[in-house]
């Protein structure tokens, strides 16, 4: 079968209605797409849901959508119920007769019902509410009947998890499954075929429902837990990640199992790879054609070689869970969404007296309360029509209080305070959710992490998000002629791989020195497996081109996948894209100014895409030319320049590849595109500065 586009893993609540601030035992989502969602009852969740699936089945997506709670009874209980062993006759019958409103439901009751159907006293205990029901015992040593077993099949090979007869307890899951079964049962009628319940059925509908069991990643999900976490909240992230992490064919295995009456466990028996999936998660492999050019095409526009590149890319580094303490400069590989409020209530936005205003009048004086309300201290009580309470800038507003007045504007004793009026209500506060609210995405999937999106998302509650992993960038130089820096022999000195190094650090990838490597072919196979098991993507610069000493394309072309890209450039013509062992490799000129404009052009946006980033473009500006030129048609041509103090565009003295004084003179590049042009003093050229490039 095919893998699912989406991860979706609900931790189901028998409880009533929880409130808007998320809490432990509650209702949460997580998906492979997003950070964990509370949701505070039922009707939220089920709503929730069925507009994710109704989205989903407009946008042609499969959704793998797992449920906390079992999807069937040990066998026997379905046929004693509704003469059949079909699991979805009891789902029905659960349906038709639950009633489920936020502010109550009557599993109490249905369980009391079905306890009478059969013999003696059972199969279901655990009253846990206010009313005493003859027919369901509060202990589960009260029961007498034993003619149905205690645990389905899936429960005696996971012996942990708890009996479905069971309704109240620290891990009980008989309630969950009295209130959980009726919103499947309406999921599968409204949505028809497009839904499919595993293992009831085969895995093949456009939404499969699955029963899970977040514990079989317990040891993970303690590892995980941070101060302030909610346990439910980091059980659905990691389970979502770890089914969306596992390969197709391992989820194929996980699905074969098939039962008719009373269910099992996703992926139970293959925690090592849900496990595998968290800790060692294995990045997307680019296709080994993807740089491929079509048949005839020699010289390349520049246009159209971004283009082909920015399709033939995606990203080749896995999704983490990463703490937000270490995840500034990592992109977002799923969205984060809110699980609190900003600010979670409404609070004062100065120092002052906070009161109900309800009058107009030219001058008001109201009498004070005792205490004060201040930011983490809430006022004990409510302020009484007609009089004030002293408020500090963020204290949430007691009851009874709407509007603040400045402390600057009142004349205070111990007593009373009196200001002008009238002042309009809701003056000096900050409404709940004002900035955002629950379920609210604050940073989008591809967003790179900057110090202000890491105060967002911690405001919004995510203490771990999902960032891809950092991208590894190998960079290597090849050349018999090349020398260290610090070498007292005549030879070349590499300059390339210094400045590239300096690139790759400066756009916060992580630098992988893959050396100097002469020009011998073993040489430089060996640098290539060095880089392909220790980076994620190569950067080599020199043996591009077509010459007799150029190894890198002619080891690319007969032991890889090279396509040749001659591009309409100046300077930088040659650029190799190839893959070698699966890591994209990108073989730049080796002159060191063509060097530079190429990695600026091509190897930028393409590096931020591999990391998972968005394509970026240069800035451009238009500036007035500070020279003359006559331009040739043909190719596309990118002068070093500087912007001077006047805001006039200046081009370096020499055109030449290899003066790299002009790449340290410069401040930026013109783009002059490939149609002939005459540019005379003053006329407006487009000017990519260097900062735009992230310098």
């Amino acid at each position: 079968m095919s893998a699912f586009d989406t991860v979706l893993m609900v931790d189901w609540s028998g409880g009533n209605d929880r409130g808007p601030t998320p809490k432990k035992d509650a209702i949460w989502i997580g998906g492979s797409d997003m950070a964990p969602l509370y949701q505070r009852n039922r009707h939220h969740a089920e709503t929730w849901l069925r507009a994710r699936i109704d989205r989903a089945l407009q946008q042609g997506e499969r959704v793998l959508l797992g449920f906390d709670f079992p999807f069937g009874y040990p066998k026997g209980f379905a046929q004693a119920l509704t003469k059949t062993s079909d699991p979805f006759a009891v789902w029905d019958w659960l349906e038709r007769r639950i009633e489920d409103l936020p502010e109550g439901n009557n599993r109490w009751e249905i369980a009391a019902e079905l306890n009478r159907l059969f013999p003696g006293v059972g199969p279901f205990w655990g009253n846990g509410g206010k009313t005493d029901w003859a027919d369901l015992p509060r202990k589960g040593r009260d029961r007498t009947s034993d003619t149905l077993p205690e645990r389905r099949s899936v429960e005696l090979a996971a012996p942990r998890a708890f009996p479905v007869w069971q309704l109240a307890g620290a891990g009980s899951v008989g309630s969950q499954v009295l209130m959980g079964l009726p919103v499947l049962a309406r999921l599968r009628r409204d949505f028809g075929a497009a839904i499919s319940v595993w293992p009831f059925q085969p895995p093949d509908g456009q939404v499969v429902l699955a029963e899970i069991w977040p514990s079989i990643l317990n040891d993970l999900v303690h590892a995980h837990m941070h101060p302030g976490a909610i346990r439910d909240a980091v059980q659905v992230d990691l389970i979502a990640a770890a089914f969306a992490g596992v390969s197709a064919d391992a989820l194929a295995e996980m699905l074969s199992h098939a039962d008719d009456e009373e269910g099992w466990i996703l992926g139970l028996g293959h925690e090592d790879l849900l496990i595998e999936a968290l800790t060692k998660p294995k990045p997307p492999v680019l296709a080994n054609d993807c740089f491929a050019l079509p048949p005839g095409v020699d010289w390349t526009p520049v246009a159209e070689a971004m283009a082909r590149l920015r399709t033939a890319i995606a990203p080749v580094v896995a999704p983490v869970a990463t703490p937000l303490d270490v995840a500034a400069g990592r992109i977002l590989a799923a969205d984060v969404v809110a699980t609190r409020a900003n600010p979670p209530a409404a609070n004062a936005a100065v120092d002052g007296y906070g009161f109900a205003q309800t009058s107009d009048a030219a001058e008001i004086t109201l009498p004070l309360v005792a205490g004060r309300a201040a930011a983490g201290q809430a006022f004990d009580g409510a302020v009484p029509a007609g009089h004030a309470v002293r408020i500090l800038t963020g204290a949430a507003l007691p009851q009874g209080v709407d509007t603040v007045v400045l402390e600057e504007d009142c004349a205070v004793t111990p007593l009373a305070v009196s200001f002008r009026g009238p002042i309009k209500r809701g003056s000096n506060t900050r409404a709940a959710g004002e900035d955002f609210a629950i379920g609210h995405t604050v940073l989008p999937r591809g967003a790179v992490l900057r110090s202000p999106d890491i105060a967002l998302a911690a405001a919004a509650g995510a203490g771990t998000v999902t960032a891809f992993a950092p991208l590894r960038v190998g960079v290597l130089s090849t050349g018999d002629e090349l020398v260290e820096a610090t070498a007292q022999d005549r030879g070349v000195v590499d300059a390339n791989r210094p400045m590239l190094s300096a690139l790759v650090a400066r756009w916060g990838y992580t630098l992988v020195d893959l050396g100097i490597a002469p020009d011998d072919p073993d040489a430089v196979r060996a640098a290539l497996d060095r880089g392909a098991d220790t980076a994620d993507v190569i950067l080599t610069s020199g043996g591009a081109s077509a010459g007799d000493e150029d190894h890198i394309s002619a080891l690319l072309r007969t032991e890889g996948h090279l396509t040749a890209w001659r591009i309409a450039l100046k300077p930088g013509r040659p650029l190799a894209m190839a893959m070698w062992r699966g890591t994209p490799v990108f073989g730049l000129p080796g002159n060191p100014v063509a060097a530079f404009v190429c990695t600026l052009l091509f190897a930028r946006p393409a590096l931020s895409v591999l990391a998972g980033g968005a394509w970026l473009e240069p800035l451009r500006l238009e500036l007035p030319a500070a020279f003359a030129k006559r331009k040739k048609a043909g190719r596309s041509e990118y002068p070093r320049a500087r912007q001077t103090a006047d805001g006039r565009a200046e081009v370096f003295t020499s055109e030449g590849s290899g003066r790299i004084s002009g790449l340290s003179w410069a401040n930026g590049l013109l783009e002059l595109g490939p149609e002939a042009r005459e540019i005379r003093q003053g006329d407006l050229v487009t000017f990519l500065p260097f900062a735009g490039f992230g310098l």
